[in-house]
C-alpha cells in the first residue's frame, strides 16, 4: 500500500508516472540487480509457488540486468493485459488504486546500493519488479490485483483504507499459500524479494501461520520494521479472487469500526492454525 498525503514530485505526470530512463542505469546498478536475482533464483524454486517461477520464465526476467519496463510491459500485456509504469516513489492512495484498477503496476526505478543488499525499508526496483511482476503473468492473480484496485476506490469513500491496506499487506506482500499436497509455499512479494524472509516465513519457529480469514486479517496490524509475527495462508488464488469479488466490503468495514485491533501475536479460538509460533524473534530487525 502507498501513502495518501504526498506532494507530486517535479517532473512527474499528473498520474505520477515518470520515464524509467533505463539507459541511465550504471553497470554497478545492473550488477546489484544481478546479484540479488541470482541469490533469490537459487533459493526460491523449492519455496515459492510454481506460478511465480513460471512468470519469471514467461516474462524473460532471467536475462541479466534491470528489466526495461517497456519491454517487460509488452510481454505482460500479451499475457494478462497488465503493464508496468515507473513512479518516483510512493504515490497517493487514490492514484495507486486507479493504476491497479486499470491494470497498471507502479514501480520505483531506483535500486538499492550494495551496502543495502540485505535490508532496505523503502521498496526499490528489485522488490517491485522481481517480487510483484511474475505473478501478474498469472491470469487469476492478475484479476485479483485489478479487483483490489477497484475495491480501493470504494474503500476511500468509506474511510476504510487502513482495513484494506491490511488485506494487501497480508496477501500481495506477505502471503503464503497451501498447495494441494498440504505444504506451504511463498507468494507475497515482500517475502520472495527478501533472502532472509524467504527462509524465515516458511522455516522459522517464531511466526504464527494462520488460515486466511478476511475479517480477522483486517483487524490485525502489521510491522514494517521487522519480519512478520503472523502470516496468513490462502487455499488458492482462485479462492482469494472469489472472496474479493463476491464480498460486499461495506458491511465488514462497518462491523469492524466497532471492534478493537488484535495484537499481532494473537491466536483466536476460531483460527485455523498451521503453525503456532514461539514469537521469539519478535522485535528483531531483519538482517
Amino acid at each position: 500500500m502507498e501513502e495518501a498525503s504526498l506532494k507530486r514530485p517535479e517532473g512527474a505526470a499528473s498520474d505520477w508516472t515518470i520515464d524509467q530512463s533505463w539507459d541511465s542505469y550504471t553497470p554497478q546498478e545492473h550488477a546489484v540487480w544481478d546479484e540479488l536475482f541470482a541469490r533469490q533464483a537459487r533459493m526460491l524454486p523449492d519455496r515459492v509457488v510454481p506460478e511465480f517461477m513460471q512468470g519469471l520464465d514467461m516474462l524473460r526476467m532471467t536475462r541479466p540486468g534491470i528489466p526495461n519496463f517497456e519491454e517487460l510491459s509488452d510481454r505482460l500485456m500479451a499475457a494478462t493485459g497488465w503493464q508496468v509504469v515507473a513512479v518516483p516513489g510512493l504515490v497517493p492512495d487514490d492514484l495507486f488504486f486507479d493504476h491497479l484498477a486499470n491494470r497498471r503496476f507502479v514501480a520505483g526505478r531506483f535500486i538499492r546500493t550494495h551496502d543495502q543488499i540485505d535490508y532496505l525499508e523503502e521498496p526499490d526496483v528489485f522488490h517491485d519488479i522481481f517480487g510483484h511482476v511474475p505473478l501478474l503473468a498469472h491470469p487469476v492473480f492478475a484479476d485479483y490485483m485489478q479487483a483490489y484496485g477497484e475495491g480501493g476506490r470504494r474503500a476511500g469513500a468509506l474511510g476504510a483504507i487502513q482495513r484494506l491496506a491490511r488485506l494487501y499487506w497480508y496477501t500481495v506482500e506477505f502471503g503464503l499459500i497451501r498447495q494441494p499436497a498440504g505444504d506451504l509455499k511463498l507468494y507475497g512479494a515482500g517475502i520472495v524479494s527478501s533472502y532472509g524472509e524467504s527462509v524465515f516465513a516458511l522455516e522459522d519457529s517464531s511466526p504464527h501461520r494462520l488460515g486466511f480469514d478476511m475479517e480477522r486479517l483486517m483487524r490485525t496490524p502489521y510491522r514494517i520494521d521487522d519480519y512478520q509475527q503472523s502470516y496468513f495462508v490462502i487455499d488458492s488464488f482462485e479462492d482469494l479472487l472469489r472472496q474479493t469479488v463476491e464480498t460486499d466490503f461495506a458491511p465488514i468495514y462497518a462491523k469492524l469500526a466497532n471492534q478493537p485491533d488484535l495484537p499481532i501475536d494473537t491466536i483466536l479460538p476460531t483460527d485455523r492454525i498451521y503453525t503456532r509460533g514461539t514469537q521469539m524473534r519478535a522485535g528483531v530487525t531483519p538482517a
